[in-house]
């Protein structure tokens, strides 16, 4: 079953150096709801981060966005966080580009100090992961070097 193997993964990954384990699949496939899953078997909270983030943001003048969005998801990571285990969904507000964030490097950043486990709202091709189209003005294109991808399908 999908949740055994997360839960398998994520007690594997505690050694690595980059703890990232990121869920893949086509939209509609449950990633959210296998997250959800996962949360509620480690007794963990979700972080939604669109709409967690965006309402933090929303205090700060938008000239200042880009300074303070790392720092001001640190500190709902922090929060959010729990045995040594963050879960987030929702991350397609650290695409925005008026934030200037890596958000690939921004949660691998993070998945050093724990084990972090992300719903990917794009693709995997051929060990690149993408999110949106060639052409979009948010499209990004990664390498899978740093984080292990468990595929939904």
């Amino acid at each position: 079953m999908m949740i055994e193997k997360l839960h398998v993964l994520v007690e594997d990954i505690s050694g690595l150096n980059s703890k990232l384990v990121l869920l893949i699949g086509p939209p509609r496939s449950g990633k959210s709801n296998l997250l959800g899953q996962l949360a509620a078997r480690r007794q963990v909270r979700v972080l939604r981060l669109g709409a967690t983030l965006g309402r933090e943001l929303l205090t700060v003048p938008s000239t200042r966005r880009p300074l303070q969005a790392a720092d001001l998801l640190k500190h709902l990571a922090d929060d959010f966080a729990s045995h040594g285990l963050l879960l987030v969904d929702n991350i397609e507000l650290l695409f925005d580009r008026t934030l200037q964030l890596s958000p690939l490097d921004l949660l691998k950043r993070h998945a050093h100090a724990r084990r972090v486990v992300a719903v990917w709202p794009g693709d995997l091709r051929e060990d690149r992961l993408s999110y949106a189209t060639t052409g979009h003005p948010e499209h990004q294109d990664y390498g899978i070097d740093g984080l292990v991808p468990f595929e939904i399908h």
